[in-house]
């Protein structure tokens, strides 16, 4: 029976548990937490009519990139269906007579050399000297005529061997071909690749990971000019589609998003180990790249920690399977702020034991509307929902992360917040609370506004200064979420203009980041001709609080007869 024994099945876990549509979080696949690039769907779309054509077998344009991008002779660079088909190539197709590996290291190096009929050897990396490449030792194991695989970075440790030591290994021995697979250097700086430096250096590049596509599946390979024809010939006709061939050729043109997430990596990865470093019976052995290789050693299995986050709807990667690690050894992947978070909070629960035994943490059920423009009439139904809840003996609040206005509202603490979330505290029946509204823009410019943070402001900024600012901003719209969400039963969100505006997504804090981070379902709200018709808000409160699966249905069902305007509901206000 044929074992797939990578991280990122998810389709496993989806088919074993009936493919539930709840979220499962996969931190067992190593990809950019950022997301694909903003361009994903419109390049796709303009590729869409190119299907009724057979894909460009050369690769042309994705080629031509690539040679651009890594100041490499385009005759050198071969395309593939990642660059784990052009593994599988390389081993049978090369002149030696065996293979050394470093290990642990990839599974598939030593699983495509033993199928290629090589004789494999292994080198081991040792956990004393923090799994980093000795190369003083690793030199005498090296012959004349065989193969060396290394990753650089290694998966599943992370470490960098140095780019000069490599060099200088690779020339020193002049008859040995060294594979250097890079599938995730772009996270640590394209300037570390050695592309085209040697006649015996060949290097893998993933182009799935780093732009988060693995769907797309494309990769490619830098070869020496001795021997790319051979490699081109076994390679099959059209392994890369049309989608594929276009996504990276515009990918590598991406420098903004190239350093963007190489910079949102490193902090997030910096986050992540932080939060993970006071956990007893865990040790961080690794961290490179996008994700975080660790041990057990409080006597926990690596597989009863998995099985534990699978029950929790999270993914990790046990490192059972990699030569030279026993089970106690896993890897997890570098994700967004929100889902470290979660992966931590779990994490709590399974290393702290007492917490297994306590009551559930209290955590708000959370509804959020959003809108097709502004005044859609968000307001209005936050605040009535707020009022229907209320009479239905339900502790609810609202909140709105962002809000502009020119006029505010000052609180009996003296901080100022949106007007808006003052009448929907009122309509709730509670005292307005500038957490409810954490951050407020003042506009004092055709540029630029006063920002009020958490009832106070802190200063002017033109919209750049603030884009700046926004990840402060952020921290403090989560803690004033989860204080409220600490507090009451009900958290009813509201977003802002519309979550379609392409000028605000890749800043956004207020429409779906916050939807996400609330874990809250959204409705969306439109207005034909300002308020001809209403949702059943009150039926649809009753069927979502008694845990039918018919409460959307009910506050979507705008057409059934019910054509009163909304001030004729009965909300008393």
């Amino acid at each position: 029976m044929k074992t797939f024994e990578h991280g990122g099945n998810i389709h496993r876990f989806l088919r074993d548990n009936g493919n539930e549509e709840r979220e499962v979080i996969d931190f067992s696949a190593n990809l950019n937490p950022v997301g694909p690039p903003e361009w994903l769907r419109s390049v796709i779309s303009s590729s869409l009519e190119q299907v009724v054509h057979y894909p460009d077998p050369d690769n042309s344009e994705f080629v031509q990139a690539v040679s651009n991008n890594v100041n490499i002779d385009a005759g050198c660079v071969i395309a593939a269906n990642g660059t784990t088909e052009l593994l599988y190539v390389l081993t049978r197709i090369l002149p030696v007579s065996g293979v050394l590996i470093p290990v642990p290291s990839y599974v598939d190096y030593i699983k495509a050399s033993e199928l290629a009929g090589l004789d494999v050897r292994t080198f081991k990396l040792r956990e004393e000297d923090h799994f980093k490449l000795p190369f003083d030792r690793f030199e005498e194991k090296i012959r004349p005529g065989e193969l060396v695989i290394l990753g650089t970075p290694n998966n599943p440790t992370g470490t960098l061997p140095d780019r000069e030591g490599i060099k200088q290994l690779c020339q020193r021995f002049p008859d040995t071909f060294f594979v250097l697979d890079e599938a995730f250097l772009d996270f640590m700086g394209e300037e570390l690749s050695l592309a085209g430096a040697g006649a015996n250096i060949i290097t893998l590049h993933s182009m799935t990971k780093f732009y988060a596509v693995p769907g797309l599946r494309l990769g490619y390979g830098v070869f020496p000019a001795g021997i790319v024809d051979e490699i081109r010939k076994n390679i099959p006709p059209w392994t890369v589609n049309t989608f594929a061939q276009r996504v990276g050729a515009r990918a590598l043109a991406d420098r903004e998003y190239q350093l963007k997430s190489r910079e949102i990596c490193r902090l997030l990865s910096e986050e992540l180990q932080k939060g993970l470093q006071d956990f007893p019976g865990l040790k961080i052995c690794g961290a490179g790249a996008n994700f975080i290789f660790m041990k057990l050693t409080g006597g926990q299995k690596s597989r009863e920690l998995a099985g534990f986050c699978e029950r929790n709807r999270l993914l990790i990667r046990p490192c059972d399977n990699y030569r030279g690690l026993d089970d106690t050894y896993f890897r997890i992947a570098v994700r967004t702020s929100r889902e470290n978070d979660k992966l931590l909070r779990v994490f709590k629960k399974f290393f702290y034991p007492a917490l297994k035994k306590q009551v559930r943490e209290k955590k708000s059920r959370a509804l959020m509307f959003q809108g097709t423009c502004s005044d859609a009439g968000k307001s209005i139904l936050t605040a009535g929902l707020c009022r229907i809840l209320r009479q239905d003996g339900v502790k609810v609040a609202p909140f709105k992360a962002q809000n502009m206005s020119l006029n505010s509202f000052v609180t009996l603490r003296g901080d100022e917040m949106g007007r808006a979330q003052v009448v929907q505290a009122q309509a709730a029946g509670i005292d307005p609370d500038c957490r409810m509204n954490p951050v407020l823009l003042k506009p004092n410019s055709d540029t630029g506004s006063q920002i009020i943070v958490a009832g106070q402001p802190v200063g002017n900024m033109s919209v750049l200064e603030y884009n700046r600012y926004k990840p402060e901003c952020w921290k403090t719209v989560c803690e004033s979420y989860d204080s409220l969400a600490s507090e009451y039963d009900v958290v009813v969100l509201e977003g802002a203009g519309s979550p379609g505006e392409v000028n605000l997504k890749a800043d956004d804090i207020v429409n779906m980041k916050m939807a996400q981070y609330a874990e809250s379902p959204v409705l969306l709200v439109g207005d034909i001709d300002r308020g001809e018709s209403m949702p059943r808000l009150s039926e649809s409160w009753r069927s979502w609080r008694s845990g039918s699966d018919d409460w959307l249905q009910a506050l979507l069902s705008i057409n059934s007869g019910d054509k009163r305007p909304f001030w004729n509901l009965h909300i008393r206000m």
